[in-house]
């Protein structure tokens, strides 16, 4: 098992303190992080946490897995990698519509 772990259904109001001080019972966390939203800045409600070894992850999941954390019941899994994106830009380049330029500015002033 990775020692690097999903946390889903957490709170809006759990911080990666909060993340971490929970955790911390069940062995050494490396790093705890909470997910945000990069414009508004709020829970994305998941995050990950790094333990320090293999065993300790797997602790971490049979005894926390299911329990609840600020309110809410949370789910542990081992983190996947992630899958890579393919490319939506196919095409070099972004277009923003058509019409022709010759509309916006150059009108006849007669």
């Amino acid at each position: 098992m990775a020692t690097k772990l999903f946390v889903g259904g957490l709170s809006w109001d759990t911080t990666d303190d909060k993340l971490r001080e929970f955790f911390s019972s069940a062995g050494t966390v490396v790093s705890a992080n909470v997910i945000t939203d990069k414009f508004t800045g709020k829970s994305k409600g998941f995050g990950f946490v790094e333990m320090s070894s293999d065993t300790e992850a797997e602790e971490a999941t049979q005894k926390l897995n299911g329990q609840n954390l600020d309110g809410r019941k949370i789910v542990v899994n081992e983190a996947r990698p992630l899958a890579p994106r393919e490319n939506r830009f196919r095409g070099g380049g972004f277009s923003r519509g058509g019409g022709d330029r010759r509309e916006f500015g150059n009108r006849d002033r007669g």
